[in-house]
């Protein structure tokens, strides 16, 4: 795994908390997706750079309740193009209707595997290695 010195995730996935915790600053939230988004946004805001875009990932935002994202661990300069790349995420969050879905168990946990992987993606890391850590179920 890569250490991530600079970077922190903001992340609502138990697995991301659970795998990646002791090689990233990890700022788990038991929230949802959106709000995840509006945490993230207010940390662009503040001046934190963005690593991976808000909306990664074939899985529409509302087919999915997780959603990890990386930013700085420091604030530095406003970024006029990431902050509007965050607006316009929460703009294309916000045109998917919710499905109101009450998602099994086993469903969450593929869920939390595909927010996972993606990031892994992101990060350029060893997917299974952290999985290594992940409590069995």
């Amino acid at each position: 795994m890569k250490p991530g010195h600079r970077m922190r995730i903001i992340t609502n996935n138990p697995l991301v908390r659970d795998c990646l915790s002791d090689w990233y600053q990890v700022d788990y939230h038991e929230i949802s997706y959106r709000e995840i988004l509006v945490k993230v946004r207010d940390l662009v805001y503040s001046g934190y750079k963005l690593y991976t875009h808000p909306i990664a990932g074939s899985v529409k935002p509302n087919e999915t309740p997780y959603k990890s994202i990386v930013v700085g661990k420091a604030p530095g300069e406003f970024s006029i193009e990431e902050s509007n790349l965050m607006a316009n995420a929460m703009i294309t969050f916000d045109k998917f209707k919710p499905l109101n879905v009450v998602y099994s168990d086993y469903h969450l946990q593929d869920f939390q595997l595909i927010d996972y992987t993606l990031l892994c993606g992101a990060l350029d890391v060893d997917a299974v290695a952290g999985l290594s850590k992940a409590n069995p179920k």
